[in-house]
């Protein structure tokens, strides 16, 4: 999978979805709801035991009802969860951190890989791995602060927030005006509650709701 490709879907968005869940049918139905609304990049998470048997089946899913849907894999920290996901298709890897290791057998298998920065020398160790985006994370102890500070440093470096980011206008253009591409989307669009209690209709709202604010903040 081109690295572009990728890249430019989650631009166009101007968010990017993830979450986890035990259980393979919620899972699906989160997908489905998200999709059904527009989503058409999203991340799955390597966070609990049935996260790889899960993520196989969401891939046969939408190879079945939704082939425009790019489909990643996220918290990716070691050689063997890289490898795992690439065998399964995984149309990205996402990571919390920097392993190189894991960066090479992306980029040997031409699957973009978007690591998680905290510091201006992981962005650098990151860049000499081509991360085309980089993901600022955890961004709720950072803040859209530290991406203004630091972006003249790295040019043409395109930065995502992941943690920290509200479905809130003021929120959401701060991040963007601070110079971000788009944002990651966790448990503040797919809560703890949407998922105990099935209420996908709620996650419908919210996800028109984000894309009614990214519609009006961005730049």
């Amino acid at each position: 999978m081109n690295g572009d490709i990728i890249v430019n879907a989650i631009i166009k968005q101007g968010m990017l979805p993830l979450f986890y869940h035990d259980n393979e049918e919620i899972s699906i139905d989160i997908v489905r709801t998200l999709y059904k609304e527009g989503v058409r990049i999203i991340e799955y998470t390597n966070r609990g035991r049935s996260a790889l048997s899960n993520f196989k089946k969401l891939k046969e899913v939408r190879d079945q009802e939704m082939k425009d849907l790019y489909l990643g894999i996220g918290t990716i920290k070691v050689r063997s969860e890289a490898e795992s996901y690439i065998e399964a298709g995984a149309d990205f890897i996402v990571a919390p951190i920097i392993n190189p290791v894991v960066a090479t057998i992306a980029a040997n298998n031409n699957v973009p890989w978007i690591p998680g920065c905290m510091t201006p020398s992981e962005i650098n160790e990151a860049q000499n791995y081509q991360a085309k985006l980089i993901k600022i994370f955890p961004a709720n102890i950072l803040g859209p602060e530290f991406i203004s500070s630091i972006k003249e440093l790295f040019p043409g470096q395109l930065f995502m927030p992941t943690g920290g980011v509200s479905i809130d206008e003021t929120n959401i253009k701060t991040w963007f005006q601070s110079g971000v591409c788009a944002v990651g989307m966790g448990s503040k669009l797919i809560s703890k509650d949407i998922l105990e209690n099935k209420n996908y209709e709620e996650l419908a709202t919210m996800t028109r709701l984000t894309f009614n604010i990214l519609s009006k903040t961005r730049p």
